[in-house]
């Protein structure tokens, strides 16, 4: 997966002075702790819905800024191919914009990962869940890995404690998908989730911005194609190394919080 207190009062005021300015009757705002049970309901009825999928399959085309020295942001970006299946198989084929490739595997034995442009890979014996695996991935290797609480059952308790401020900003649509667009704050992040409405409470957007860190930098990425119950063929999660392919080692451990594991990181490429 490269969190927190989110908006409150000021998406209300964001609300009423957009709805006046198209004409429309401002609505009269909820208090701020109606406000964020609300909208943490839907949150949370997303963290549920995600946590108790026995295998999923999506795709997340992401960017994020780049903050240079001279205080300009330069956008980069990838679309990663997600599969999951619960409780101890994940892969995630990534492919950048300038077409580097790379791949993270775990099988419930082994956790590998491969950089298709350099012909080289890492792996290290694992067992146990998808949590367990992306756990070590993130948080004792300190890789990157977008979004990664997103794949795991704890995701709700993630999101409870990171959650200081919620509001619910409008309906909306996503590639056609009606939503609920939801703004929360947290300590060191905002997040702007827009959520399909109906019996599927899927993510279809998302933008985090790092307020605390030069040039307020986003991350955003895109959810499509989910599907519920993919078709998984057989060895799918087993990684095979080219004949050609250099085994080395895995980094020694980076230190770094485990939120930033999962997203900010991206930003600091």
């Amino acid at each position: 997966m490269k969190g927190k207190n989110f908006i409150g009062l000021g998406v209300i005021f964001l609300t009423l002075w957009a709805g006046t300015a198209m004409g429309a009757e401002p609505a009269a705002p909820a208090a701020p702790t109606q406000a964020k049970d609300q909208a943490m309901a839907i949150v949370d009825r997303m963290s549920e819905f995600l946590s108790g999928a026995k295998s999923l399959s999506v795709t997340m085309d992401t960017g994020f800024d780049s903050v240079q020295d001279s205080g300009q942001k330069i956008e980069f970006g990838e679309v990663r191919q997600v599969v999951l299946d619960r409780p101890g198989f994940l892969r995630v084929d990534a492919t950048t914009r300038n077409g580097k490739k790379s791949r993270v595997s775990f099988n419930g034995k082994d956790l590998t990962l491969f950089y298709e442009q350099n012909n080289v890979y890492a792996s290290d014996p694992k067992t146990g869940t998808v949590d367990d695996a992306i756990k070590y991935f993130t948080e004792d290797l300190g890789l990157r890995l977008p979004l990664a609480m997103m794949l795991t059952t704890k995701l709700k308790d993630f999101l409870d404690q990171k959650v200081r401020e919620a509001a619910i900003v409008e309906d909306s649509f996503i590639a056609g998908v009606p939503c609920d667009h939801l703004a929360l704050r947290g300590d060191e992040a905002d997040m702007q989730l827009w959520i399909a409405k109906g019996d599927k409470p899927l993510p279809q957007r998302i933008v985090i911005t790092y307020k605390q860190d030069k040039g307020a930098p986003q991350f955003w990425a895109q959810l499509s194609n989910w599907n519920l119950a993919p078709e998984i063929p057989e060895g799918f999660f087993a990684f095979t190394p080219p004949a050609d392919a250099k085994k080395i080692a895995f980094s020694p451990k980076q230190t770094k919080k485990p939120e930033e594991s999962v997203v900010k990181a991206e930003v600091k490429s």
